[in-house]
């Protein structure tokens, strides 16, 4: 069982570099990269630094620019789901902050947050079966003999090379990703999105597992074919600077043929858990915090603005998904914000060992792993997930099935 310090505070005058470091000193053992190369991705931490984001959220101009690539001043993704995945803010809070914008880049911008709620849904539905293939088997084309993501390939490199430094990536470029990866190399899907979340500050299963099933096919029954069509329509320059600009091995378009349908978990109507409605127990002495819900509006800390927390980091997964640092100084500099407000406990080692016999309140969540550590630690006092839309009974079998629905 091992106490933390607490993380040091943006808002007490720190600096990123402060929390580098306290990652390297405490955490550094568990990632990726060795604790000397720890550093922080393109999106910093903190309920503050998400408030900002979310004060200057313009979405004008969403549904023409959303998957544009380079340059990089041109896009018009939001760059808000790290938060998002992290609740620092809520699916509502983003839907409502866009309800001004013109009415096609709202549409737009709030089918795409309901994906996401999508994602929730079907990953509370089927929990760890999210990592087998849903509908059918990925193709398993023969023709390709360099690595998934050939650094050769300017698209690939220049990507791979973002993904790693920065963290984050528009959706776009996560699906050539994808595609190039299972359905044009024939490599695993499973390894291609294991690679892709270890860098992710937004790494969800729920979100990433679905967005590489629908890419290749295994949960979409459609495959997205990557060429250099995308290329050059979203990214002029990747293929002008291409040392394979006259030898494309992408050029024409991949094979879309479809693998073998498979056995995969029941995806037709059924109920869809959802957690409990309202808060149930009550008298908490302190609030257990978990990776997807460390905001100030979390319901169990808004519940007693007083009450101290803990965070456990969960040493046996970390060590299993060796995640990059820069995910965890995003961690971290969340913790340390909230150090700042509040008694904030932290820890790090099995999750029900070390909050094994407190007088707990948290917030439900729509994982696996939550169900599994509450039976174990029996939380007091339990809320409701802030869900955008509550789930009922309905199909997840696709995204436009799930949609009638809600």
């Amino acid at each position: 069982m091992s106490q933390l310090p607490a993380p040091p505070s943006i808002a007490d005058g720190f600096t990123t570099e402060d929390v580098v470091a306290w990652v390297a000193e405490h955490l550094g053992d568990l990632t990726l990269e060795r604790p000397d190369d720890i550093a922080p991705g393109a999106i910093r931490g903190g309920q503050s630094a998400a408030d900002a984001a979310l004060a200057s959220l313009d979405i004008t101009g969403y549904a023409r620019d959303r998957s544009t690539v380079l340059p990089v001043n041109r896009r018009g993704a939001s760059r808000m789901s790290p938060y998002i995945r992290h609740g620092l803010l809520t699916l509502r809070e983003v839907w409502d902050a866009v309800a001004d914008a013109p009415a096609r880049d709202r549409t737009r911008y709030r089918d795409e947050l309901m994906w996401q709620e999508y994602a929730r849904h079907l990953y509370a539905r089927v929990g760890t079966d999210l990592g087998r293939s849903l509908r059918r088997e990925q193709p398993r084309p023969h023709n390709w003999t360099s690595e998934p993501w050939p650094e050769e390939m300017n698209c690939m490199s220049t990507v791979v090379d973002e993904l790693h430094s920065d963290g984050w990536l528009v959706n776009q470029t996560r699906m050539w990703l994808a595609s190039q990866w299972a359905v044009r190399a024939g490599a695993t899907w499973r390894d291609g999105e294991d690679e892709m979340f270890t860098h992710l500050l937004d790494g969800s299963r729920a979100a990433n597992r679905l967005g590489w099933q629908w890419t290749v096919g295994t949960g979409s029954g459609k495959v997205y074919g990557f060429s250099r069509w995308q290329v050059n329509k979203r990214a002029p320059s990747l293929c002008r600077n291409c040392t394979l600009k006259d030898a494309c091995p992408i050029e024409n378009w991949p094979d879309d043929d479809l693998g073998p349908a498979v056995d995969g978990p029941d995806l037709n109507k059924a109920p869809v858990p959802a957690g409990p409605a309202h808060m149930e127990g009550d008298g908490a002495e302190q609030v257990w915090l978990t990776a997807e819900s460390l905001g100030t509006t979390d319901p169990a800390m808004a519940a007693n603005p007083e009450r101290p927390a803990v965070f456990v980091f969960d040493e046996p997964l970390l060590h299993k998904l060796r995640l990059s640092g820069k995910r965890l100084v995003f961690l971290a500099e969340t913790l340390g914000e909230i150090a700042s407000t509040r008694p904030l406990e932290v820890r790090r080692g099995r999750v029900s060992d070390e909050l094994s016999g407190r007088s707990l309140a948290a917030t439900w969540a729509p994982v696996p792993g939550f169900s599994r550590i509450a039976d174990a630690i029996a939380p007091v006092e339990l809320h409701p997930w802030p869900w955008l839309t509550r789930p009922t009974t309905s199909s997840v079998r696709s995204f436009s099935a799930w949609r009638r629905s809600h």
